[in-house]
């Protein structure tokens, strides 16, 4: 069974995603969209995968849309927590992705 995966993922990062995708051999189509609190710039991947291919398919999207980060004392977090000189280094990721995933009941390609 084939199944659908849409991925939300912020603007910056959805070209790691993307590339990542690509060079494993998977197509996804794409576009911009805008949403959230903040109404910030995010792209929509997407990506019609067979079932036994979909843990690869999130581990892509996982691995490659946040972006590890180590704090030095006295800096502050950038997702908003208290400065690090209160904590000692820290390490932190930003970014991230919303992903879901169903069942695809029919898909055609007109070529």
């Amino acid at each position: 069974m084939r199944k659908m995966v849409m991925a939300i993922i912020p603007h910056d990062q959805a070209n790691h995603v993307i590339e990542a995708l690509i060079a494993a051999g998977y197509t996804a189509t794409f576009t911009d969209s805008r949403g959230g609190m903040l109404r910030q710039a995010q792209e929509m991947l997407f990506i019609a995968v067979q079932e036994k291919d979909l843990d690869h398919i999130l581990k892509i999207i996982r691995d490659n849309c946040r972006t590890q980060i180590e704090l030095e004392p006295g800096e502050e977090s950038p997702t908003g927590g208290f400065p690090t000189s209160l904590l000692g280094p820290q390490t932190t990721y930003i970014g991230g992705a919303v992903v879901f995933v169903w069942d695809l009941e029919r898909f055609e390609a007109y070529r």
